[in-house]
């Protein structure tokens, strides 16, 4: 099982591998860019090649980026349609030329244009990238929502039907969050109830597009449609779900990420990761959750 978290770039990019090593993570996620700036300067070589190199030497792997929070292909405005269309090829080509699998992308919010006209506008945005790069290696990944404001992929439906729009379905994937699936009403933390909502999405989108799970538990009660995230165990969902995460068989291969509330010193990642760690294998001992 690969657990890791969401690494920072800051000072390079080779250095968010430096800090997944440092708060023990096997694998993590990255931003290939700042998140708060439409353009940025390209990758120099010996950036990229120092990347690539510092994964072999730490043995930490990089299971996905995460796009900018600043694209929104479900939005009716033009111009920002554009620029997060620019934004996102950017995007792409940056993952392929660092040798990033998937990268995860929040499907998007409809700003009041309606549901069905914001999925169709996604997915032809994902067709018009996927036709301007068609050698592109990188798999894009749908991430489930807490559903909060106008954001569209809060119910697994969403999700599918962008799939079923966008034409070369092999360069697609889903991402999905326990706290947004938790805070969309999905339930996880009875036993049974988990397995619901891990047979639904079997049926409705398929679990071998399943390519990284986001694990966080949520600040916010079930059902809220509200995006909180907190530590493992220390929310609304308590463990359980995340023993349920973990010791699913079916899952094994799945990179899981955590995005949770970090200082410099990456403690609190170490500190999940190791609660995570404990759950897996019929370790069911009772964890101390500490303040």
């Amino acid at each position: 099982m690969l657990l890791g978290a969401h690494m920072s770039i800051a000072g390079g990019i080779f250095n968010a591998v430096l800090h997944g090593k440092k708060a023990t993570c096997d694998t993590i996620q990255i931003f290939t860019k700042s998140t708060n700036q439409w353009k940025a300067r390209p990758l120099t070589d010996e950036e990229i090649k120092r990347f690539l190199e510092e994964q072999k030497t730490t043995g930490v792997t990089v299971a996905c980026a995460h796009n900018s929070y600043l694209i929104n292909f479900a939005s009716p405005n033009d111009e920002l349609y554009e620029k997060s269309f620019e934004s996102m090829k950017d995007e792409l080509e940056r993952c392929d030329t660092l040798k990033i699998g998937n990268i995860v992308m929040h499907p998007g919010s409809h700003v009041g244009s309606g549901e069905e006209i914001g999925l169709r506008r996604i997915a032809g945005a994902i067709n018009r990238l996927f036709e301007t790069l068609p050698n592109g290696r990188t798999t894009i990944c749908l991430e489930s929502t807490a559903g909060q404001g106008s954001n569209l992929g809060y119910r697994f439906e969403h999700l599918a039907q962008i799939i079923d729009m966008v034409e070369d379905k092999s360069r697609m994937g889903v991402c999905l969050d326990s706290c947004h699936i938790f805070a969309a009403g999905y339930p996880l933390i009875e036993e049974k109830d988990y397995k619901t909502t891990v047979k639904e999405f079997n049926r409705i989108i398929g679990l071998k597009r399943l390519k990284v799970f986001h694990l966080n538990d949520s600040k916010k009660p079930f059902g809220s449609r509200k995006d909180r995230h907190e530590h493992i165990g220390k929310g609304e969902m308590g463990l359980e779900p995340f023993r349920h995460i973990v010791n699913d068989r079916r899952l094994n291969k799945v990179p899981m990420i955590l995005e949770t509330p970090k200082g410099k010193d990456l403690k609190e990642d170490v500190e999940n990761l190791k609660i995570l760690r404990s759950l897996i294998s019929g370790k069911k001992e009772k964890q101390e959750i500490t303040a």
